[in-house]
């Protein structure tokens, strides 16, 4: 399946091993160079690789350092797969990387993975679209060293009161949960702080949204975590969809009359 002398973005998937896609990990079997979000990636995915490839950790590499690898390896004919966690097109940086490579005609693919807020609204037996409830997902963060811009800042989204899953936050925990009040979400709006979901050492933790920061302290949470917010977290009493009723008439199925 693998192509030589071309690199594939690979979603690594939330953090259980068995949760790469089955196209990722067969690319995962037969490259000859692996490129791995070490601070991020489960170390675990690398047991797929074949013997004698090589590993590199791109949580020591700067971004020269990283094509530089790339390029050597393409040159040599062989198969890359960066390798990033969750889906690499969410938070993975890899549009900095695909320029460089446009910029020396390499050619590369991208394999989607399974994202974090789904690992953990799998965790959370969640659906984030209910009827009436929301049918809408956010997915943000707060801005930090990466910047965001003023359109999509927290208070601005918040406003929506949608489902939102805000990544790459929870160091400042005290502000978002500060600054989602202030853009409209209601103190007692269900939330769920989600660390390391789908990993063996997932934890969880479920309660209104302003006692959130007060329990991620003492169960010493500042990273690696998600935060969900929304009404649905904790919605019962909505309508069913229309998709199975059976008064409803669809491309594939009539509709039963009274």
């Amino acid at each position: 399946m693998a192509e030589k002398g071309k690199v594939y973005f690979v979603g690594a998937g939330p953090g259980a091993t068995d949760l790469i896609t089955l196209r990722g990990k067969q690319l995962l079997e037969e490259a000859d160079l692996i490129i791995y979000a070490g601070s991020l990636v489960n170390p675990e995915l690398l047991s797929f690789a074949k013997e004698g490839v090589s590993v590199f950790d791109s949580s020591k590499m700067t971004l020269d350092e990283i094509i530089e690898r790339i390029v050597i390896a393409v040159k040599n004919d062989q198969t890359v797969v960066r390798l990033h966690t969750g889906d690499p097109s969410l938070y993975g940086a890899i549009g900095e990387q695909m320029r460089e490579l446009k910029k020396r005609d390499i050619p590369y693919e991208i394999c989607p993975g399974v994202s974090a807020c789904f690992g953990a609204a799998a965790s959370l037996s969640l659906e984030y679209t209910l009827p009436d409830i929301s049918q809408t997902l956010i997915l943000t963060r707060m801005s930090g060293k990466t910047s965001v811009p003023e359109s999509e800042s927290i208070e601005s989204l918040a406003s929506h009161k949608a489902s939102m899953a805000i990544y790459l936050s929870s160091g400042r925990l005290l502000e978002l949960i500060q600054r989602l009040i202030a853009g409209g979400y209601e103190e007692s709006t269900p939330s769920a702080l989600c660390y390391k979901a789908t990993w063996p050492d997932e934890k969880i933790i479920k309660a209104p949204l302003s006692k959130i920061p007060e329990l991620a302290e003492k169960e010493g949470i500042d990273h690696f975590a998600l935060l969900i917010v929304g009404e649905a977290l904790e919605s019962h009493d909505f309508p069913n969809s229309k998709l199975y009723d059976k008064y409803f008439e669809t491309g594939f199925r009539k509709g039963v009359s009274e």
